[in-house]
């Protein structure tokens, strides 16, 4: 059965949201029962990696659970040529549902800890290498997300995906944002989890040449994938159903199979 955009929109905000709260409450909650950063950093990888997973099997039967805008254009990208990924349409609606859940969330996350609501970060990211980190984060992500569809493996996607999450979190130089709603929403909390606004512009421009090198990854490592068969019809009762019979009035697309954040 086919669900409505506005609930698949809804699903990809309130996924951002949960997600980001997630991020930046166990920041908080870990810098409040430690000093020892690296402990501070374990803590909140692995409430991200749990909260991640826990999200992508919930929310992706409605919406895809994409939470991250470099994910939708990499599916609007590989879709053009296969017919199964979001349309323009879609896109539209996705990528500023994540942007406003991804703030709301940071915000729910102060509230929660009784911090300011808005407080600008003042955490400075502003490095070539956390830039490198995040290239190779964003490429790996979009390879990884990708690769399970192309290889019938999305059911595996709340474990892998939020396992290589925890695991980009320790090797790389950024901790691995990987997700450009998820970095400007961190930009409204100054706590741990917290990036400046003036680190965002070369976050953000890392993060979308890593999703074009993980297209091309994609590419070289599986190669092009099979155009959408031409479905043919039948002018008197509309387009065949492959099952038999006719297909019928199209309704919404089917959301894309469970696969990020």
């Amino acid at each position: 059965m086919s669900v409505p955009l506005g609930r698949r929109v809804a699903a990809e905000a309130v996924g951002s949201a949960a997600l980001v709260a997630v991020v930046v409450g166990s920041g908080i909650q870990a810098t409040e029962l430690t000093h020892d950063v690296g402990v501070q950093l374990l803590a909140n990888s692995l409430a991200t990696v749990f909260g991640l997973g826990v999200l992508i099997a919930l929310l992706g039967p409605v919406s895809g659970a994409h939470f991250n805008p470099v994910v939708t254009l990499a599916a609007w990208v590989t879709g053009r040529r296969t017919g199964d990924g979001p349309t323009a349409r879609e896109v539209a609606a996705y990528l500023p549902a994540q942007v406003a859940g991804a703030v709301t969330g940071a915000v729910l996350a102060d509230a929660m800890f009784g911090r300011p609501l808005v407080q600008w970060s003042t955490h400075d990211r502003f490095a070539g290498h956390l830039w490198l980190g995040e290239v190779v984060a964003t490429a790996g992500l979009v390879l990884l997300v990708l690769g399970l569809g192309r290889t019938d493996q999305a059911r595996h996607a709340p474990v892998a995906v939020a396992a290589y999450i925890g695991a980009a979190y320790w090797f790389t130089s950024s901790t691995s944002f990987a997700n450009p709603a998820v970095s400007i929403g961190r930009a409204f909390t100054d706590t741990f989890a917290g990036i400046s606004p003036g680190s965002l512009g070369p976050f953000i421009a890392a993060q979308l040449l890593g999703a074009v090198l993980g297209l091309g990854l994609l590419l070289a490592v599986f190669g092009p994938p099979a155009p959408a068969p031409a479905v043919p019809t039948d002018p008197r009762s509309g387009p065949a159903d492959p099952q038999g019979g006719s297909a019928g009035l199209q309704g919404e697309p089917e959301p894309a199979a469970p696969t990020l954040p």
